[in-house]
């Protein structure tokens, strides 16, 4: 009787490590498709962005598909293995408030090597213009530099061609420090800094961001109610 008692245990015990075996082997392969599957979609988005160049040249082409596939995979990864919980929530020393989820996120993702973004912006320089290559970053950045540009202008319309210079100039920083961030949320969150940085500029040059802006406000209602 003891020994089929122990029969018995032995085959309960090579049967669950067995499932659990499975189990884990299951949620391995899982994971890797589910990675080939983002992989793709990245290697599709960078060879989107290369054909709307028109390059017609097939060795340039290459070399920038990896690339930009290569800074979105990087990007991703880096933002999926360090999340906003890596970072202890505090204070944010600049406002006194308490650091957000997103903000522990961009913290997270501040910290990535200095070579990946140096890796993208050599290797799009090495086979475009610059003219070009701010078309990529436009492309991660979903056109917000002209976007924000037309809104300070439709704001403040008699800007001076140097405050749309500094403005201006503001804006492509932002456009290329956001490429290095995964989420729309995290893109827009730096361009916010930037923008800030655009209106305390205007204001140090005699203008009056607030007012400026309520009163660009209060037309579009104006607007609205006589439509």
């Amino acid at each position: 009787m003891k020994r089929i008692i122990f029969s018995v245990l032995i085959f309960c015990t090579a049967l669950a490590a067995s499932s659990a075996y499975s189990q884990t082997a299951r949620a391995k392969k899982g994971a890797a498709e589910t990675k080939a599957k983002a992989d793709d979609e990245q290697d599709k988005k960078a060879s989107e962005w290369v054909d709307s160049l028109r390059l017609n040249d097939p060795a340039k082409e290459g070399r920038l598909r990896t690339v930009i596939a290569t800074h979105l995979k990087t990007i991703r990864d880096w933002n999926n293995e360090h999340p906003f919980t890596s970072v202890p929530a505090g204070i944010n020393p600049a406002t006194g408030n308490k650091l957000s989820d997103l903000d522990r996120q961009i913290i997270a993702n501040s910290a990535m090597p200095e070579s990946v973004h140096k890796n993208l912006m050599d290797g799009l320089r090495k086979d475009l213009t610059e003219q070009q290559v701010e078309y990529i970053l436009d492309q991660y950045t979903i056109g917000k530099v002209a976007f924000t540009m037309r809104g300070y202008k439709s704001i403040v319309p008699d800007l001076t061609q140097k405050e749309e210079e500094t403005i201006l100039a503001h804006l492509k920083q932002a456009r290329e420090q956001a490429v290095d961030y995964k989420s729309m949320k995290q893109i827009s969150a730096i361009f916010e800094i930037y923008k800030t940085k655009c209106e305390q500029y205007l204001n140090s040059n005699g203008r009056n961001w607030k007012q400026l802006f309520k009163d660009y406000v209060n037309a579009r209602k104006a607007e609205k109610a006589a439509g």
